[in-house]
């Protein structure tokens, strides 16, 4: 029986590990041919490794995603390896620890942090919807953040450029949506990955119990609650959802 992503190229930056990693053997296990990207080399070739060892077809391109001529050449090789490019599932970001309150953010830490969550995010979708274009369409998946919609008081780079996710996102569907082009935010909340190891782990070993404990399911997120969401997204199942903001948080943001 066909994958839900069958015959589908998909492009997922910051792949090399934590939900962009699930993301990228998920959507290979529902058939699609993914196109790894992230500025590790190491864990770029291992989730391609991962994604072979479950069956799936992945290529590792290295990229800088705040790097306009890496993006491009990331959807080149999309579309020279596999033939086009369907599905753009924007996930690269940063949280860095200098990242902190405006009057102490020094103004190339706000630079840096915008640059990789936000703009990334422009590129991603200015050199991917031509090329959907040629193809009939796609679907963008940008992830954001609870940050984005809700604020967070110490991190406000972060939060600025996640907020700028959500709001790019709903201008990109309206006018994309006659190219049959949809593009949808995910706003995860407190998810266990290599870049949230220092927000739920720390020095303090009771710290991932009480983020666990805010959020009503009564746990923190795993890379592969999120990238269920994207996979969702990514296929025709969700072919009248557009312009949408998804929280997948444990039932945070609903408190």
């Amino acid at each position: 029986m066909p994958g839900r992503l069958a015959d589908k190229v998909a492009l997922i930056t910051g792949s090399g590990g934590g939900q962009g990693r699930a993301a990228a053997v998920m959507f290979a296990q529902e058939g699609a041919k993914v196109v790894v990207t992230d500025i590790k080399v190491e864990g770029g070739n291992e989730t391609v490794e991962l994604v072979k060892a479950a069956g799936g077809d992945a290529v590792f391109q290295e990229t800088d995603v705040s790097n306009a001529a890496d993006i491009k050449v990331a959807v080149d090789c999309a579309v020279e390896t596999y033939g086009g490019l369907h599905i753009m599932y924007n996930n690269a970001a940063v949280l860095h620890k200098h990242d902190t309150t405006v009057t102490n953010l020094e103004e190339e830490m706000w630079d840096f942090v915008l640059n990789v969550n936000l703009k990334s995010v422009y590129l991603g979708c200015k050199h991917a919807i031509p090329e959907m274009t040629k193809v009939g369409g796609g679907s963008i998946i940008n992830v954001s953040s609870l940050a984005g919609i809700l604020g967070v008081g110490n991190v406000h780079a972060y939060t600025a450029a996640k907020g700028g996710v959500v709001s790019l996102t709903k201008a990109i569907a309206t006018a994309y949506a006659s190219k049959n082009i949809r593009c949808n935010a995910i706003c995860p909340g407190a998810v266990d990955t290599p870049m949230m190891a220092h927000v739920l782990h720390g020095s303090n070993p009771k710290r991932l119990e009480r983020v666990a404990k805010s959020h009503p399911l009564g746990r923190v997120g795993t890379p592969e609650d999120v990238a269920s969401m994207g996979l969702f997204l990514a296929s025709d199942e969700s072919s009248w959802v557009t312009g949408s903001v998804f929280t997948v948080d444990g039932g945070y943001a609903a408190q």
